[in-house]
Parts: C-alpha cells; structure tokens; sequence
C-alpha cells in the first residue's frame, strides 16, 4: 500500500503541469517602461523591483544605498542601455552583486540627436513600438537564460504580448494618418520624441535636447517661439515628467494651442491612463490626436 501511494503521488507530480519555484526570481529594471516589459514577459515566475518609478525622471535619478541593495539580491539586471542610464555601472560596482546585466535595447537601430551642443545617441527609442519588439524578444531571452523551465512561459507570453504590439502599431498609424499632413508638428518640453517622429511621421521640436538636465536658454526659446510662430505649428505639449512652465510660456508667447499631458520617459501610476506601455501609447496618441486634428 505504501508503494501503490508513492506511485500515485509520483503520477500526480507529473500530471500536474509546470512546477513554479516557491520564490519568485529577483529581477531589476532600470525605469517603470523596461520594468512594465519584463513583467509582462515573466509573469508570476519572477518578481520585479524598479529603480526609478512612474512619473519619476530616470535622467536625473541619484542612486542610494538601498538601490545597490535592492540590485545586491537579484539575479538579472534589465536596463534601456544607449547611455540611457548614466549612473547604472557605479551602482552595479557599488552593489557587489553577481546579477547578470542585460540591455533590452540591444539590436536597435539608434537615433543622434543633439544635447548641450554634442551629437549623441537618442536614447528613447521605445517610443517607436517597433522597436520596443526588439526589447521583449531579448527580454524573454534573459529570462529564458537564467530560468530554462520557464522557457515556454516565456515565449508564449512574448508571442501574445508581440501581437498586441502590432496592433498597437497599426493603430498609431492609422491615427497619424488621419491628421492632415500640415498639422503632423507640436512642441514638447524635452526631446524625448525622436523615435516615434521618425517611426510615425510626426514633427517634432523641443527646447531641452534628449536630457531633462539640459536648461533651455532663452535663446533657444526665443527660436522655438519663432519657429512655431513661423511654421503655424498647431500644438505645445507638457510631459509628465517635465516642469510645466516652459511648455505653457511657448503657447502662451507663440499663440499656439496648449495640449495635453504627454507620456515620454515614464508611465503613470498604475490607476492613472498609462499604468503600462500599451496604455501610455494610446494615451499619447489619444492627446495627439484630440490637439492635431482640425
């Protein structure tokens, strides 16, 4: 008899479908947007810690000693990468951990742009949704890597979330191209929007460069209230994670119309209109079309 239970117990083990380790694996994530991504790939097998929250400016963020322990614990670290995140490889040393690093942005093809008068790389491109593809297929790699039982949780969850991203992406153009062509151009308070100008059709014009560091000096807002004067650009736009002021004295001095909140380095709360990617694209395309169109 006690054989015969052992051999149902064994039966049952086998039948019962994918074991899940009882401590969900430790992965961090630089920004609320990479950390929305990793999430949806990984699901329950993983717990997520985010460094820089919503609504929280990863261009300035300062490390702190419970960072580099909340990093001391995990098994992988994902980050944007493309100089994104200054600060990530002192808080890495600072830690002493042994996680695994990986760039989600690996495979882009990147942007230049010009900050504080120096060519660099653009480092949003995740506001192209095309690329942001490239980002969950090396995302569910990584998990895949230190967690092969998870592999086909893994891939199956990459499979439904790619789908969504298409759709996400056919939708943002057919949104885009509802806009008469000579009213696709706004003004946002940083230049957070390359990408999705380039992917999409949209001109784009900003004060502060691709860093929310940067100060715009009244020279150069005096050219952007020219330029949007000049080129009847329809649109100022705040960020959610910019000072508002600035977007509010070019409308004002310009004349042009003052739209909406735009979402760019960082989602909102999670009850708020863009608690994840999908939901911050829509939103933004939402603002953009409720401001652009005639």
């Amino acid at each position: 008899m006690i054989r015969l239970g052992a051999l149902f117990t064994l039966v049952g083990l086998l039948f019962s479908g994918p074991a899940y380790a009882s401590d969900p694996i430790p992965v961090v994530a630089s920004f609320s947007i990479v950390g929305d991504i990793v999430r949806t790939i990984g699901g329950e097998r993983i717990k997520v810690d985010t460094l820089v929250g919503p609504e929280e400016d990863a261009h300035v963020f300062d490390p702190a000693p419970k960072d580099a322990a909340r990093i001391t614990v995990a098994k992988l670290i994902i980050i944007n990468g493309l100089g994104f995140e200054g600060w990530i490889d002192r808080l890495i040393k600072a830690s002493g951990g042994s996680a695994k690093l990986v760039v989600a942005s690996t495979g882009v093809v990147s942007h230049r742009a010009v900050l504080d008068g120096q060519d660099r790389i653009d480092p949003h491109a995740w506001q192209d949704v095309g690329d942001i593809r490239i980002y969950a297929q090396n995302i569910a790699e990584a998990l895949s890597m230190i967690d092969p039982d998870g592999a086909d949780l893994y891939r199956n969850n990459l499979a439904h979330f790619d789908e969504q991203l298409i759709a996400l992406d056919i939708e943002i153009r057919s949104a885009i191209m509802a806009i008469p062509a000579e009213r696709r151009k706004i003004v946002t308070t940083h230049d957070a929007f390359g990408y999705f100008a380039q992917a999409y059709g949209i001109e784009m014009i900003a004060p502060q460069g691709v860093s929310t560091e940067a100060e715009p000096s009244a020279k150069d807002v005096a050219r952007i209230i020219r330029q949007v004067k000049s080129d009847h650009i329809p649109a100022v736009f705040l960020e959610n994670i910019s000072d508002p002021r600035l977007a509010q004295r070019i409308a004002t001095e310009s004349g042009a119309h003052m739209g909406g909140k735009l979402y760019s380095d960082a989602l909102s709360k999670e009850n708020e209109p863009a608690g994840t990617y999908i939901a911050m694209m829509k939103a933004n395309i939402r603002e953009l079309t409720k401001a652009l169109m005639p």
